[in-house]
């Protein structure tokens, strides 16, 4: 069996172990590592192959015996092999992953003014690709550089924009290097970033109907390729569709929203058992704090416990791969959308009224379940992905969301 891996500083989070188990059947190992200690992993580590991620892609060119010509242009290795001679080659896949992506959100480059948002590693790999599509004009927006976010404005023109910054990375969420709504003739936005899988830039191009991307195709397309150097085999492009859907689905947090007693903690507890994990409540995680919602509300009144349930709507949002079971009224702060759509599928329980319950529910109490029922109804339906009507049981409800997420994925 070859053995593979990845080497890199920080690789706790990486998705390539996961991503190549779905690729090949070699092994692959993570080595996080200080860059002391480099030198030595490359000259006499045992392995077969490696992909090397931040921020060493420059740092193992000096341990190389050959370097592809398009990892010459870039700058940059993200994949080496060794041979039987024990000599190390090395190639960029990135460029492949970026080009891939591109081709796959149907872009037109030639001729048209791009801009890249950031001027690091990254940067020179989109630059390459851009430039080999026929970009009319190619403008790298740094911080201090002569195209900086203080003159940005002359370049509002922009057709297509990618940002290659770690600005609205999680866990610092919400933030985004550009107001997207200045690039008045901008058709393409591209973010790098894929964790969250909808950074704040990418949500307000899905507002403005932009068309728009986050990187996890470019990362499992250069991995692809990768692996088709690892083991000197060609793989159908078709595998990369494959495993996009698989990690999709997996990352995506499943979001129950609906009227209290529409059953969504019970949903919840049957898909989070189905497909292996953790059940987030919210109004569980209020009642940590000493008090249930209905204490709260009752005490307090509805806009403090709303702001309670904001703030943990707001923690849980950054999470991934968790089914979220939300308080009824979470619809009604618009706030709460963007936490809970940035990495999910929303999912509305829409439960016949009459089939609902009032009893230990204080507003369904004051205002009446089907008044209640009315009033939301609207906000319900803007915030959901996917209506799901459950006058049935509980497990059917759980089969009918996980079918509709299979065509939303």
């Amino acid at each position: 069996m070859m053995h593979c891996g990845l080497l890199g500083e920080k690789l706790a989070h990486s998705f390539s172990p996961q991503i190549h188990s779905l690729l090949a059947d070699y092994e692959y190992k993570l080595y996080p590592m200080p860059i002391e200690q480099v030198g030595d992993f490359m000259k006499n580590g045992t392995w077969d192959a490696i992909n090397v991620t931040i921020p060493y892609k420059e740092t193992v060119i000096p341990f190389l015996d050959t370097i592809s010509d398009e990892a010459k242009k870039i700058g940059s290795v993200n994949t080496v092999v060794r041979d039987k001679k024990g000599l190390l080659h090395g190639h960029n896949t990135d460029f492949y992953g970026f080009s891939y992506l591109v081709r796959s959100m149907g872009f037109e480059i030639a001729g048209k003014k791009c801009i890249i948002l950031g001027s690091g590693g990254s940067c020179k790999t989109v630059r390459c690709v851009l430039e080999s599509l026929g970009a009319s004009e190619i403008v790298i927006i740094s911080r201090s550089g002569e195209n900086n976010y203080d003159n940005i404005h002359r370049h509002y023109d922009a057709r297509i924009i990618v940002n290659t910054t770690p600005l609205g990375m999680y866990p610092n969420v919400g933030v985004s290097p550009v107001k997207l709504c200045n690039f008045t003739e901008c058709e393409g936005v591209i973010d790098l970033i894929y964790n969250p899988a909808l950074t704040a830039l990418l949500i307000e191009a899905e507002k403005l109907g932009i068309k728009h991307s986050n990187g996890l195709a470019m990362l499992v397309a250069q991995a692809k390729k990768a692996c088709e150097i690892f083991r000197g085999a060609t793989l159908d492009d078709s595998i990369i569709e494959t495993v996009l859907s698989r990690l999709r689905m997996q990352m995506l947090n499943i979001v129950l929203i609906g009227m209290p007693g529409c059953g969504k903690t019970t949903v919840g507890r049957i898909l989070a058992e189905k497909l292996g994990r953790e059940l987030c409540d919210t109004d569980e995680e209020i009642k940590k704090g000493g008090k249930t919602p209905a204490e709260i509300i009752v005490s307090q009144g509805e806009d403090a416990f709303r702001q309670k349930e904001s703030e943990v709507v707001s923690l849980i949002g950054k999470c991934s791969e968790k089914i979220i079971a939300t308080g009824g009224g979470v619809v009604t702060r618009r706030e709460n959308y963007i936490p809970l759509h940035q990495n999910g599928k929303i999912v509305f329980i829409d439960r016949s009224p009459s089939l609902l319950t009032s009893e230990d529910r204080p507003l369904s109490q004051a205002c009446g379940v089907r008044k209640l029922y009315n009033d939301r109804l609207p906000l319900y339906k803007e915030f959901a992905d996917a209506v799901v009507v459950s006058d049935g049981s509980a497990d059917e409800t759980a089969e009918k969301i996980l079918n509709a997420l299979e065509k939303l994925i």
